[in-house]
């Protein structure tokens, strides 16, 4: 991987360039990545994917004119003819009222030391199929499960370097491990699939493969038989695999792209109560070894803890600078940043804190409900809020999770299921974007 020095000075090189150009501010990204993955069926390898990237981004604002390019291509002639080909972009491109780089008052200055996102840890290819091997191998071993689709392991390794006009030249480091394995259970047209995975920036605190082959395996399993219900009306529990998509339509909703261009459902909830007392939604980008920790944001503004929901009151959109100034606001960090596009709002580690109640006591109550355990297509409308997903999972009766369901519609508005929410006690920070098993007090049921 380039040495991290070298693409700090090849950035500020370019920026250099840039300005004696005629650009009144640039910026450039540079993001080198390395990665390895194995599959395996059956027994036998299927596959090995091994992969490098170097890709270097510069955007430069002439005014409130501003323009995008992108090459692989590092050889200096070459970011000579980027640099020009920018300006000529930029001179004529339509005025954006928003562009422009973050206030310098709001830049990175101490950068987070202890995020330790980087294994150094050399995995070589035979481990990573050993590890698919083993996985595939103790799931194809438990009575009932006749078939598999496949078990994976990966690696990769990447190192982002952000630097801008006003002084800012930093760069950090960020590794991942990945080991999968997704088995059928039954047979003929009673055939079921379920998956398990797991993902972590270093190696030791990958899960098992015993664990992911006993995890995919037990699901499966418990999906064979699966019944029809009736269409009506009774409350939905998210288990933690599809609750954490709850959460992510929040995000899309006070994204500040979408509040600044009035296309959100939650437009004009700021401060107002969108989920019940008692709930917090934060976006955390510095825990230690978080899947999506960072510790700038994609500008190199300074990042740090945020509240987005406090007590179920919204507190806080998702910004960066262009939707703040829209919204005649100051960026909060959340910019992210890709080579070939301008900085855009996104969120980090973003997780709804966990409840009082076990997931059991959540339930304990219902007489007749539905435990959703898998979400199909993409029903959700980000201007009304309307909802409605395929899903299956388990008939809950008289408090317990009971026969597997299917072929079901989950139906609702989110203003309404938000503010009918209840959390559980077992959040795990695992995804990302995260959440506890939820319960819904009502939403409608579309079955046979």
């Amino acid at each position: 991987m380039p040495n991290s020095e070298n693409n700090l000075n090849r950035l500020e090189n370019l920026i250099k360039l840039a300005q004696k150009a005629g650009a009144d501010q640039a910026d450039a990204v540079f993001f080198a990545s390395q990665s390895e993955s194995v599959s395996w069926r059956l027994g036998k390898m299927e596959e090995v994917e091994r992969s490098e990237s170097n890709d270097l981004g510069l955007r430069v604002i002439i005014g409130k004119q501003q323009a995008i390019v992108s090459s692989s291509d590092l050889g200096e002639d070459n970011l000579k003819m980027l640099v020009d080909r920018a300006i000529s972009m930029a001179r004529n491109a339509p005025e954006d009222p928003w562009c422009g780089l973050a206030d310098k008052t709001l830049l990175a200055r101490d950068i987070p030391a202890d995020l330790d996102l980087y294994d150094n840890t050399k995995v070589t290819t035979d481990l990573l199929k050993e590890k698919a091997r083993e996985t595939e191998e103790l799931a194809l071993q438990v009575d009932g499960i006749t078939n598999s689709q496949g078990a994976g392991a990966g690696t990769s390794a990447s190192s982002i370097a952000l630097c801008n006009s006003d002084g800012f030249a930093q760069t950090y480091r960020a590794s991942s491990f990945s080991l999968s394995v997704s088995v059928i259970a039954g047979s003929g047209t009673g055939m079921e699939r379920d998956y398990s995975y797991s993902s972590k920036r270093h190696l030791e605190d990958l899960e098992t493969p015993e664990k992911i082959a006993r995890e995919a395996t037990e699901r499966a399993l418990r999906r064979l038989n699966p019944r029809k219900v009736k269409t009506t009306q009774v409350p939905v529990v998210y288990d933690p695999r599809v609750s954490k998509t709850l959460v992510s339509h929040l995000a899309s909703a006070i994204n500040g792209q979408s509040i600044a261009r009035g296309t959100s459902f939650l437009k004009e909830s700021m401060d107002k109560q969108i989920l019940p007392h008692g709930i917090r939604i934060v976006d955390d980008p510095h825990i230690f070894r978080g899947v999506s920790s960072r510790p700038f944001d994609g500008e190199g503004v300074a990042n740090s803890k945020m509240d987005v929901v406090s007590d179920g009151v919204l507190r806080n959109w998702i910004l960066d600078s262009a939707s703040a100034r829209q919204l005649g606001l100051k960026t909060n960090g959340h910019a992210s940043r890709g080579t070939s596009s301008p900085p855009h709002p996104s969120s980090s580690n973003l997780y709804l804190e966990a409840g009082s109640q076990s997931p059991e006591e959540l339930i304990a109550d219902i007489k007749s409900g539905f435990y959703v355990t898998e979400l199909i297509g993409m029903g959700v409308n980000g201007i009304t809020g309307d909802y409605s997903r395929g899903a299956s999972g388990f008939w809950i009766e008289n408090g317990k999770i009971t026969y597997p369901v299917n072929e079901i519609t989950i139906a609702g508005n989110l203003k309404d299921m938000f503010l009918a929410l209840t959390a559980a006690s077992d959040l795990e920070l695992k995804y990302g974007t995260d959440a506890p098993t939820l319960r819904i007090e009502k939403m409608i049921l579309a079955g046979n």
